[in-house]
């Protein structure tokens, strides 16, 4: 066809033709694609954490988040946004831009260690949690409570007002409480010499405590899609 001049009749029912043919191949390749099973988005887990989860100290590649993805494989997406030295207050600065940038569907909240080891109120702790919380819930994600305990050098008082922080939120705001991360870890041999951070042979058994309450919130997630 020779540009600027007319389009000869006979020319017109088969343009009309071809158009209909492509729009209707269009329509098939899409049709095609939403039932693809490997077009589904995979879960995001995303993990807020301090040390205990940047795994300080050790080879991060032994660290229970990664372990975590192991086990998970290509069904989930980890996330570790985790800092060492990180409080409730930084992290709660810190998640809406989290939130923002992956959209997880699960967080895990593991902080308020660096809270205690530096003495801050446990209000004002469990302030900043519960902001986390309901920051991620607004966004429709799940959340997985971890609990920390502080050694009880620093007083029976602030020890129990503490670890009644994290029972607090649980209730409150109804999600699940691994209450102690470091449940059944040996806390005379699997420290590093800072009397603090989890060797790597404690990782395993952090990963189990965080795996007994996530695995369900998983299930129940896979359930839904």
């Amino acid at each position: 066809m020779v540009p600027g001049f007319p389009v000869p009749e006979f020319e017109l029912p088969f343009a009309r033709m071809a158009r209909r043919c492509a729009g209707a191949a269009l329509l098939l390749c899409l049709a095609v694609l939403s039932l693809t099973p490997g077009a589904a988005r995979a879960d995001t887990v995303l993990v807020m954490g301090d040390s205990l989860s940047a795994a300080y100290g050790i080879d991060p590649q032994a660290g229970w988040v990664n372990l975590l993805k192991q086990r998970l494989g290509d069904e989930h997406e980890v996330v570790n946004a985790s800092i060492s030295g990180e409080t409730t207050s930084g992290g709660s600065a810190r998640l809406p831009d989290i939130l923002g940038q992956y959209h997880p569907d699960i967080v895990l909240l593991e902080l308020g260690g660096n809270d205690g080891l530096r003495g801050l109120s446990p209000q004002q702790m469990q302030v900043n949690l519960a902001k986390m919380i309901e920051r991620s819930q607004e966004k429709g994600a799940e959340v997985l409570l971890l609990g920390i305990e502080v050694p009880p050098n620093y007083g029976p008082a602030y020890t129990q007002a503490f670890r009644e922080v994290f029972a607090q939120l649980a209730s409150e705001h109804d999600v699940p409480l691994v209450p102690f991360l470091l449940e059944g870890v040996d806390l005379d041999g699997m420290l590093q010499s800072d009397g603090i951070h989890p060797t790597a042979e404690a990782q395993p058994i952090i990963l189990e405590n965080v795996w007994s309450k996530l695995e369900p919130m998983l299930s129940s997630s896979d359930e839904e899609k």
